[in-house]
């Protein structure tokens, strides 16, 4: 059998885009479309009904994909003494407290989260122009300020994902990898809904998650239908 030309292939994925999905039709159609030859992310987009400029329309928070996110979390950790010690033993990649702070200052990035005790805010302040642009600053409501740092370090390796409403009311995340089974993924997509839709802040008016779409880092997004996914 005769594999289609382009442009039959560039029309179904075309129709692929406009029509509405099941979670399980759409996971079935992206990982069908994942063909690099690395192991592909498998993302989400959800357009909000909301306008994050004011602070009751601000939506933000975690989730714990029941399933990990398939990618290696690095860690930072700003602790002292026995938080310090309970961190590394939790498997944070770096942790420290006035010296990390500087090592950061100096231009290391090498993590992908931060994590601080309650009483390490006041150095870790000083790093908001670094931290606060790319999304990394430790905050309570997400879990990532807090006492019990040998818990939150083992969130953050076993696919704990942040999310946060941009400027467009749109929130992005990885939710696993092309390499997963379809009911892995599948898991995941439902959860990070299911989490986003909780989320829902007091000044939300009219329709809250207007659109969904998954798709694999080089593939094309497929559309989910809102009304099946459980928000």
């Amino acid at each position: 059998m005769t594999k289609p030309g382009k442009r039959i292939k560039a029309a179904r994925e075309n129709a692929d885009s406009v029509k509405l999905h099941t979670v399980e039709e759409a996971v079935k159609s992206v990982k069908a479309n994942a063909s690099a030859k690395f192991d592909e992310t498998i993302e989400i987009a959800m357009n909000l009904g909301v306008d994050p400029r004011h602070a009751d329309q601000m939506v933000r928070g975690v989730v714990s994909l029941p399933n990990g996110t398939g990618r290696t979390v690095r860690v930072a950790v700003f602790a002292k003494d026995a938080k310090a010690e309970e961190a590394t033993k939790a498997g944070a990649d770096i942790v420290g407290a006035e010296d990390l702070m500087e090592k950061i200052q100096g231009g290391f990035m090498d993590f992908d989260r931060v994590i601080a005790t309650p009483d390490m805010m006041g150095v870790v302040g000083r790093l908001g122009k670094v931290l606060g642009p790319k999304g990394l600053m430790p905050n309570p409501k997400v879990g990532t300020v807090t006492p019990n740092v040998g818990q939150a370090v083992k969130d953050a390796k076993g696919g704990a994902v942040q999310f946060r409403v941009e400027k467009a009311g749109i929130i992005h995340a990885g939710v696993g990898k092309a390499s997963f089974d379809e009911k892995a993924i599948t898991e995941n997509v439902k959860a990070f809904i299911g989490a986003v839709a909780k989320a829902k802040p007091t000044g939300a008016k009219g329709t809250y998650i207007k659109k969904i779409s998954i798709s694999s880092t080089m593939g094309p997004g497929v559309k989910i239908d809102t009304a099946d996914s459980g928000a």
